[in-house]
């Protein structure tokens, strides 16, 4: 686990980048690798590398070459769990290895199979592989979008690749423009999701892509490697558990690979308790177990917690932290490096910090909800699925669009009675209405709020298009529930969850690795039926059903809290003073960006308790937050 940067020339092999300009942009990175860093500088390509030790620690240095002679050379981002078995077939074709590393592995691997070489890794990664003999640079993103990979193309012909958007930065060409597109996006999303990013010219390589970079010849667009297939298998409840228990079991075991020892993340859920559980019976030593508690009895999970690691006989380590840490909001601005507004990137950031007292490796639970259906949303969705179904789409936009628009939006009601939602997104069509669930601000509140230049300036680039294009790549066949995961994971997953863990993780030079977004789990459970993920109202139900016998009894009855804080109560406590703030800062009311009678209406029925705005004005928080501690000389008249 470690980062990366790096230059590469599209134009020339005789021009060799500015050494200082590399170690700058390696510096940017420092918090992803501490224990060690590297950079080479040739004519038409530069690489830098961070280090965080964890696999052969004495040999795994980076850059890596083939040999003395360096034609071939790395930098890696990532663990490859299967790297024994590459390094050995490898061996048998005739390659000499130097290192017991995983990033060796790849590099021989590419050597022997070219970029064909990223079918038979199994792991999370990012890397650059520079092929001097081939002038070339190939740029590599795993399968679900772990590890970060951000680049730019400079009109000048180099192309710039990092682990971080603050590492591209470092380089005095990178322009530090606004997207327009990715400022309508994030305030949709509540991040900006691939591939974009804030800036224009600065693009993420998508999950599951290639960028491969020739010399002489143009920017290519990336090309997929490796996709989903939904195709559901018949098979029995008893077939499917069996298979449950395998999988779960070759997951877990396969991310155990370590020259340090492997903790975990233990909340009052099921996934991270099905790991643990799982880790618990593989390992010959109690599993350090790390857990977050709040002062907060709605948003605190540290009784169940404190059950399943009893149950496992984990050695539970776990930090009661207040949940008004406030002090953090700057620290995650900067940790980001993009304006991100998932909330619950505060206590990933504290258990983090937590986990790294006690180790240099977690496991986590993250992927269970994207892969299994465990989300409380894809029940409702499927509900109003069903309903679609049976009415033409021409008589629910007749219908449901009017009765939507006027039936009042009672956050405060019941769930049974907060209908307006659910009216709306029968009107609309399944793509948009999966939109509309998970959007931060909807087309409606985003067209109230939006500057009438803004909206002109992003008429062309409509956020639903991100699940649209997911959409597009799924068969008709496909079960609604499966096009709604798989939206997720190219959405929701790639752009929020992980980044959140990525970030908060690497801040404090700590690795997370995720079993439940193993690819051939995912593979597997990809495949499963329907009625396997979701029964009887509940998601993961195979999941649930195959752990059962690992946990305390009843724990899996017990409501789950989720990761999260009490937004809606603290923008209207102890954040209002800054909120306020922030709402009045010029970085917002100066940009051009935003109606100002619109962004003080929200701020003004939040407050008084009219509407809860909290996720909305959240967003802002943060968006004002980039914008003073990252974005320096911020100009509007440029954006």
């Amino acid at each position: 686990m470690c980062g990366i940067v790096g230059l590469f020339d599209r134009h020339s092999a005789a021009r060799a980048p500015q050494e200082a300009t590399l170690r700058a942009m390696n510096a940017a990175i420092a918090h992803r690798g501490p224990d060690g860093d590297g950079v080479h500088c040739e004519a038409g390509a530069g690489l830098g590398h961070r280090r965080l030790a964890i696999i052969d620690l004495e040999g795994g240095v980076q850059p890596l070459f083939n040999d003395e002679i360096g034609d071939f050379a790395i930098v890696f981002n990532g663990e490859i769990y299967n790297h024994r078995e590459l390094a050995a077939e490898l061996t048998g074709l005739g390659h000499i290895f130097h290192t017991r590393s995983d990033t060796e592995a790849i590099l021989r691997a590419y050597m022997q199979w070219g970029a064909d070489c990223v079918a038979r890794l199994r792991g999370m990664f990012a890397f650059a592989i520079h092929d001097r003999r081939a002038g070339r640079l190939l740029l590599a993103r795993d399968r679900l979008g772990m590890k970060p990979l951000y680049y730019s193309a400079l009109n000048d012909g180099w192309l710039l690749f990092a682990s971080e958007i603050g590492a591209l930065l470092r380089h005095p060409d990178v322009k530090r423009e606004i997207d327009p597109a990715a400022l309508s996006d994030y305030l949709a999303y509540g991040y900006v999701p691939d591939p974009l990013s804030i800036y224009r010219g600065v693009g993420k390589l998508p999950p599951a892509c290639l960028l491969d970079v020739q010399r002489g010849k143009p920017l290519p667009e990336p090309v997929r490697y490796w996709d989903l297939e939904y195709a559901p298998r018949q098979l029995s409840d008893a077939e499917a558990l069996d298979e449950l228990r395998a999988q779960l079991r070759d997951a877990v075991d396969s991310h155990l690979i370590s020259d340090v020892p492997v903790g975990a993340f233990l909340s009052g859920g099921v996934d991270s308790a099905a790991v643990t559980a799982q880790m618990a019976s593989l390992l010959t030593e109690p599993v350090r177990a790390c857990t977050i508690g709040f002062d907060a009895d709605a948003f605190d999970e540290t009784p169940q917690a404190r059950q399943a690691a009893a149950h496992l006989g984990a050695e539970h380590h776990l930090l009661m932290a207040q949940s008004d840490r406030f002090d953090l909001l700057d620290a995650l601005a900067e940790t980001y490096g993009e304006p991100f507004a998932d909330s619950s990137a505060l206590p990933t950031w504290l258990v983090c910090q937590l986990a790294r007292t006690q180790t240099k490796v977690v496991l986590s639970g993250d992927g269970g909800d994207e892969t299994l259906g465990g989300y409380a949303r894809y029940r409702f969705y499927l509900n109003e699925e069903r309903v679609r179904a049976r009415i033409p789409a021409g008589v629910r936009r007749a219908l449901f669009g009017p009765l939507g628009a006027i039936y009042p939006k009672l956050d405060w009601a019941p769930r049974g009675l907060r209908a307006k939602s659910t009216l709306q997104a029968l009107a609309r069509d399944a793509v948009e209405a999966v939109f509309h669930g998970v959007s931060v601000l909807d087309d409606d509140q985003r067209a109230a709020l939006l500057s009438d230049d803004l909206q002109r300036a992003v008429a062309e680039t409509p956020p639903v298009r991100h699940l649209h294009a997911a959409a597009a790549r799924r068969d008709s066949h496909d079960s609604f529930l499966s096009r709604t995961l798989y939206g997720d994971l190219h959405t929701f997953l790639a752009g929020r969850v992980l980044v959140k863990v990525d970030r908060a993780s690497m801040a404090h030079g700590l690795e997370v690795r995720a079993p439940l977004l193993d690819y051939r789990w995912a593979e597997w459970s990809a495949r499963l039926p329907d009625p396997m993920k979701i029964r009887h109202g509940r998601g993961k139900w195979l999941l649930r059903e195959g752990v059962a016998p690992l946990l305390p009894p009843g724990y899996l009855e017990q409501p789950k809290r989720g990761f999260s804080i009490p937004l809606a109560q603290w923008l209207r406590g102890p954040l209002k003073g800054r909120l306020l703030d922030a709402l009045a800062a010029p970085a917002l009311r100066q940009s051009g960006w935003f109606n100002l009678g619109q962004l003080d209406r929200l701020a003004a029925e939040h407050l008084t308790g009219r509407r809860d705005h909290g996720a909305a004005l959240w967003s802002l928080l943060q968006l004002e937050a980039f914008l003073r501690r990252v974005h320096q000389g911020f100009d509007a008249a440029s954006s």
